[in-house]
Protein backbone atom coordinates (compact mmCIF):
# COMPACT_ATOMS: atom_id res chain seq x y z
CA UNK A 1 0.00 0.00 0.00
CA UNK A 2 1.11 3.44 -0.75
CA UNK A 3 2.98 4.60 2.85
CA UNK A 4 1.90 7.38 5.24
CA UNK A 5 4.76 9.45 4.23
CA UNK A 6 3.30 10.09 0.68
CA UNK A 7 -0.34 10.67 1.53
CA UNK A 8 1.40 12.96 4.15
CA UNK A 9 2.99 15.59 1.89
CA UNK A 10 -0.34 15.49 0.29
CA UNK A 11 -2.10 16.79 3.07
CA UNK A 12 0.70 19.10 4.78
CA UNK A 13 0.61 21.02 1.06
CA UNK A 14 -3.03 21.22 1.14
CA UNK A 15 -3.01 21.73 4.71
CA UNK A 16 -0.59 24.89 4.13
CA UNK A 17 -2.71 26.20 1.28
CA UNK A 18 -5.52 26.08 3.78
CA UNK A 19 -3.67 27.54 6.69
CA UNK A 20 -2.82 30.28 3.93
CA UNK A 21 -6.57 31.15 3.40
CA UNK A 22 -6.58 31.66 6.79
CA UNK A 23 -3.42 34.12 7.05
CA UNK A 24 -5.19 36.18 4.41
CA UNK A 25 -8.73 36.03 6.28
CA UNK A 26 -6.44 37.11 9.64
CA UNK A 27 -4.18 40.10 7.17
CA UNK A 28 -7.87 41.33 5.91
CA UNK A 29 -9.34 41.81 9.15
CA UNK A 30 -6.23 43.80 10.74
CA UNK A 31 -5.88 45.99 7.54
CA UNK A 32 -9.10 47.07 8.10
CA UNK A 33 -9.63 47.15 12.01
CA UNK A 34 -6.18 47.65 12.72
CA UNK A 35 -3.31 45.60 13.92
CA UNK A 36 -3.61 46.26 17.80
CA UNK A 37 -3.32 43.31 20.50
CA UNK A 38 -7.39 43.78 20.98
CA UNK A 39 -7.87 43.86 17.55
CA UNK A 40 -5.63 40.29 17.64
CA UNK A 41 -7.32 38.99 20.79
CA UNK A 42 -10.64 39.68 19.51
CA UNK A 43 -9.96 37.71 16.06
CA UNK A 44 -8.19 34.69 17.93
CA UNK A 45 -10.67 34.41 20.23
CA UNK A 46 -13.67 34.16 17.72
CA UNK A 47 -12.26 31.54 15.55
CA UNK A 48 -11.63 29.73 18.89
CA UNK A 49 -15.14 30.18 19.42
CA UNK A 50 -16.08 29.49 15.88
CA UNK A 51 -14.43 26.35 15.50
CA UNK A 52 -15.35 25.23 19.15
CA UNK A 53 -19.27 25.66 18.46
CA UNK A 54 -19.01 23.83 15.38
CA UNK A 55 -17.13 20.63 17.16
CA UNK A 56 -20.00 20.79 19.78
CA UNK A 57 -22.92 21.69 17.72
CA UNK A 58 -21.41 19.14 15.35
CA UNK A 59 -21.15 15.98 17.31
CA UNK A 60 -24.55 16.63 18.88
CA UNK A 61 -26.38 16.71 15.43
CA UNK A 62 -24.25 13.53 13.90
CA UNK A 63 -25.40 11.45 16.81
CA UNK A 64 -28.69 13.18 16.66
CA UNK A 65 -29.28 12.50 13.28
CA UNK A 66 -29.18 8.61 13.27
CA UNK A 67 -30.76 8.36 16.79
CA UNK A 68 -27.42 6.50 18.06
CA UNK A 69 -28.14 4.97 21.32
CA UNK A 70 -25.39 3.50 23.85
CA UNK A 71 -24.82 0.16 22.69
CA UNK A 72 -25.22 -2.90 25.18
CA UNK A 73 -22.48 -4.55 26.71
CA UNK A 74 -23.98 -7.83 26.49
CA UNK A 75 -25.71 -9.52 23.39
CA UNK A 76 -29.03 -8.80 22.74
CA UNK A 77 -31.43 -10.72 20.63
CA UNK A 78 -28.89 -11.26 17.61
CA UNK A 79 -26.47 -8.89 18.48
CA UNK A 80 -23.34 -10.22 20.45
CA UNK A 81 -22.86 -6.85 21.44
CA UNK A 82 -20.05 -7.85 24.45
CA UNK A 83 -17.87 -8.72 21.14
CA UNK A 84 -18.33 -6.20 19.75
CA UNK A 85 -17.33 -4.56 22.93
CA UNK A 86 -14.23 -6.43 23.24
CA UNK A 87 -12.65 -6.21 20.02
CA UNK A 88 -12.81 -2.48 20.21
CA UNK A 89 -11.18 -2.68 23.87
CA UNK A 90 -8.51 -4.90 22.37
CA UNK A 91 -7.86 -2.41 19.08
CA UNK A 92 -7.37 0.44 21.52
CA UNK A 93 -5.16 -1.25 23.47
CA UNK A 94 -2.94 -1.94 20.48
CA UNK A 95 -3.37 2.11 19.25
CA UNK A 96 -2.54 3.40 22.54
CA UNK A 97 -5.79 5.22 22.80
CA UNK A 98 -8.96 5.39 25.46
CA UNK A 99 -11.77 3.27 24.73
CA UNK A 100 -14.48 5.21 22.73
CA UNK A 101 -17.89 5.32 23.33
CA UNK A 102 -19.65 2.67 21.09
CA UNK A 103 -23.21 3.82 20.06
CA UNK A 104 -25.90 1.66 17.81
CA UNK A 105 -28.11 3.00 15.15
CA UNK A 106 -30.11 2.41 12.33
CA UNK A 107 -29.05 4.06 9.48
CA UNK A 108 -31.10 2.65 7.04
CA UNK A 109 -27.74 1.35 5.22
CA UNK A 110 -24.46 -0.12 6.36
CA UNK A 111 -22.80 2.39 7.76
CA UNK A 112 -20.44 3.40 10.44
CA UNK A 113 -18.99 6.93 11.75
CA UNK A 114 -16.59 8.44 14.65
CA UNK A 115 -17.05 11.79 16.11
CA UNK A 116 -14.65 13.54 18.94
CA UNK A 117 -11.40 13.12 19.93
CA UNK A 118 -9.08 11.29 22.02
CA UNK A 119 -10.36 11.62 25.38
CA UNK A 120 -13.93 12.10 24.14
CA UNK A 121 -14.31 9.87 20.71
CA UNK A 122 -17.71 8.19 19.89
CA UNK A 123 -17.88 5.43 17.35
CA UNK A 124 -21.30 4.50 15.99
CA UNK A 125 -22.44 1.52 14.36
CA UNK A 126 -25.22 0.88 12.10
CA UNK A 127 -27.48 -2.68 12.68
CA UNK A 128 -27.52 -2.81 8.72
CA UNK A 129 -23.49 -2.90 8.98
CA UNK A 130 -23.46 -5.65 11.87
CA UNK A 131 -26.10 -8.05 9.69
CA UNK A 132 -23.74 -7.65 6.77
CA UNK A 133 -20.32 -8.00 8.10
CA UNK A 134 -18.36 -10.75 9.40
CA UNK A 135 -16.77 -10.49 12.72
CA UNK A 136 -13.63 -9.40 11.27
CA UNK A 137 -14.56 -7.73 8.54
CA UNK A 138 -16.45 -5.69 11.21
CA UNK A 139 -13.25 -5.46 13.11
CA UNK A 140 -11.90 -3.72 9.85
CA UNK A 141 -14.18 -0.99 9.98
CA UNK A 142 -13.79 -0.64 14.17
CA UNK A 143 -10.33 -0.22 13.64
CA UNK A 144 -10.78 2.04 10.50
CA UNK A 145 -13.06 4.61 13.12
CA UNK A 146 -11.04 4.25 16.06
CA UNK A 147 -7.59 5.22 13.71
CA UNK A 148 -10.08 8.66 13.00
CA UNK A 149 -10.14 9.28 16.60
CA UNK A 150 -6.48 8.42 16.81
CA UNK A 151 -5.24 11.21 14.15
CA UNK A 152 -7.70 13.71 15.29
CA UNK A 153 -9.53 13.73 12.02
CA UNK A 154 -12.54 14.90 13.01
CA UNK A 155 -11.52 17.92 14.50
CA UNK A 156 -8.92 18.52 11.68
CA UNK A 157 -11.77 18.52 9.36
CA UNK A 158 -14.15 20.85 12.00
CA UNK A 159 -10.84 23.51 11.41
CA UNK A 160 -11.07 23.16 7.80
CA UNK A 161 -14.84 23.71 7.42
CA UNK A 162 -14.51 26.36 10.18
CA UNK A 163 -11.99 28.19 8.10
CA UNK A 164 -14.02 27.77 4.69
CA UNK A 165 -17.32 29.61 6.37
CA UNK A 166 -15.36 31.87 8.07
CA UNK A 167 -13.34 32.97 4.66
CA UNK A 168 -16.88 32.93 2.75
CA UNK A 169 -18.07 35.08 5.75
CA UNK A 170 -15.58 37.57 5.29
CA UNK A 171 -15.86 38.02 1.36
CA UNK A 172 -18.98 38.40 1.83
CA UNK A 173 -19.32 41.06 3.98
CA UNK A 174 -16.66 42.64 2.83
CA UNK A 175 -17.91 43.05 -0.45
CA UNK A 176 -21.58 44.56 0.99
CA UNK A 177 -19.79 46.80 3.12
CA UNK A 178 -17.58 48.22 0.26
CA UNK A 179 -20.53 48.73 -2.00
CA UNK A 180 -23.68 50.75 -2.29
CA UNK A 181 -25.64 48.59 0.18
CA UNK A 182 -28.56 47.87 -1.55
CA UNK A 183 -30.23 44.65 -2.88
CA UNK A 184 -28.00 44.09 -5.59
CA UNK A 185 -24.86 44.42 -3.50
CA UNK A 186 -26.45 42.17 -0.80
CA UNK A 187 -26.99 39.06 -4.22
CA UNK A 188 -23.16 39.38 -5.62
CA UNK A 189 -21.89 39.59 -1.86
CA UNK A 190 -23.97 36.21 -0.92
CA UNK A 191 -22.36 34.70 -4.24
CA UNK A 192 -18.91 36.01 -4.11
CA UNK A 193 -18.60 34.46 -0.57
CA UNK A 194 -20.28 31.06 -1.49
CA UNK A 195 -17.87 30.98 -4.37
CA UNK A 196 -15.11 31.80 -1.85
CA UNK A 197 -16.17 28.87 0.86
CA UNK A 198 -16.28 26.70 -2.14
CA UNK A 199 -12.80 27.18 -3.44
CA UNK A 200 -10.94 26.43 0.22
CA UNK A 201 -13.38 23.34 0.76
CA UNK A 202 -12.26 21.79 -2.33
CA UNK A 203 -8.66 21.63 -0.31
CA UNK A 204 -10.50 20.66 2.60
CA UNK A 205 -12.18 17.81 1.19
CA UNK A 206 -8.27 16.92 -0.71
CA UNK A 207 -7.62 16.37 2.78
CA UNK A 208 -10.54 14.11 3.92
CA UNK A 209 -9.70 11.85 1.16
CA UNK A 210 -5.98 11.85 1.89
CA UNK A 211 -6.96 10.80 5.98
CA UNK A 212 -9.56 7.96 4.55
CA UNK A 213 -6.66 5.95 2.99
CA UNK A 214 -4.32 6.89 6.14
CA UNK A 215 -7.43 5.47 8.13
CA UNK A 216 -7.77 2.01 6.11
CA UNK A 217 -3.63 2.28 6.00
CA UNK A 218 -3.84 2.12 10.42
CA UNK A 219 -7.06 -0.16 10.22
CA UNK A 220 -4.89 -2.72 7.87
CA UNK A 221 -1.83 -2.32 10.24
CA UNK A 222 -4.11 -3.04 13.88
CA UNK A 223 -5.94 -5.72 12.13
CA UNK A 224 -3.33 -7.39 10.58
CA UNK A 225 -6.04 -8.33 8.59
CA UNK A 226 -6.06 -5.97 5.50
CA UNK A 227 -8.52 -8.07 3.10
CA UNK A 228 -11.12 -8.24 5.58
CA UNK A 229 -11.25 -4.82 5.09
CA UNK A 230 -10.90 -4.61 1.81
CA UNK A 231 -13.84 -7.15 1.95
CA UNK A 232 -15.86 -5.24 4.48
CA UNK A 233 -15.65 -2.23 1.89
CA UNK A 234 -16.96 -4.18 -0.71
CA UNK A 235 -20.04 -5.69 0.79
CA UNK A 236 -20.84 -1.99 2.48
CA UNK A 237 -20.64 -0.61 -1.35
CA UNK A 238 -23.00 -3.27 -2.89
CA UNK A 239 -24.96 -2.97 0.78
CA UNK A 240 -25.76 0.44 0.34
CA UNK A 241 -26.58 0.83 -3.12
CA UNK A 242 -30.40 2.15 -3.95
CA UNK A 243 -30.92 3.07 0.05
CA UNK A 244 -31.16 6.16 1.72
CA UNK A 245 -29.00 6.90 4.71
CA UNK A 246 -30.58 8.35 7.78
CA UNK A 247 -28.98 11.64 8.39
CA UNK A 248 -26.65 11.82 5.42
CA UNK A 249 -26.39 15.55 5.04
CA UNK A 250 -25.04 16.14 8.43
CA UNK A 251 -22.84 12.56 8.73
CA UNK A 252 -21.79 11.90 5.04
CA UNK A 253 -18.35 13.40 5.59
CA UNK A 254 -17.63 11.36 8.86
CA UNK A 255 -18.56 7.56 7.55
CA UNK A 256 -16.86 5.00 6.98
CA UNK A 257 -18.03 4.94 3.35
CA UNK A 258 -19.35 7.67 0.79
CA UNK A 259 -19.73 7.50 -3.32
CA UNK A 260 -19.60 10.42 -5.86
CA UNK A 261 -20.43 10.15 -9.89
CA UNK A 262 -19.14 13.14 -12.05
CA UNK A 263 -16.32 15.14 -12.14
CA UNK A 264 -17.47 18.08 -10.01
CA UNK A 265 -18.93 16.13 -7.06
CA UNK A 266 -15.74 14.10 -6.93
CA UNK A 267 -13.48 17.15 -6.12
CA UNK A 268 -15.89 17.78 -3.38
CA UNK A 269 -16.55 14.03 -1.81
CA UNK A 270 -15.03 13.81 1.44
CA UNK A 271 -14.01 9.92 0.31
CA UNK A 272 -11.70 8.59 -2.35
CA UNK A 273 -13.19 6.05 -5.29
CA UNK A 274 -14.07 2.90 -3.11
CA UNK A 275 -12.63 0.35 -5.86
CA UNK A 276 -9.02 2.19 -5.08
CA UNK A 277 -9.10 2.00 -1.57
CA UNK A 278 -10.00 -1.76 -2.09
CA UNK A 279 -6.85 -1.94 -4.77
CA UNK A 280 -4.44 -0.27 -2.14
CA UNK A 281 -5.91 -2.32 0.56
CA UNK A 282 -4.86 -5.45 -1.58
CA UNK A 283 -1.50 -4.36 -2.66
CA UNK A 284 -0.56 -3.39 1.00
Amino acid sequence: MVGHNGLKLRMLAAGSILFGFYAALAGAVMWQFGTGTTILALLLLGSVGFVGFQYKFGKWAALRSVGAEDMPERAEGRYDYGRIHQSTEQLCQEMGIDKPRLMVADMGVPNAFAVGRKKAGVVVISHEIIDLLEHDELEGVIAHELAHIKNRDVVIMVLGQSIASMVGIVVQWAYILGGDRNIGTYFAGMILGTIAQMIVMIFVMAISRYREFVADSDAAEYTRNPEAMARALEKISSGAKGKEMEGEETVNALCIFGSASGALQKIFSTHPPTEERISRLRSW
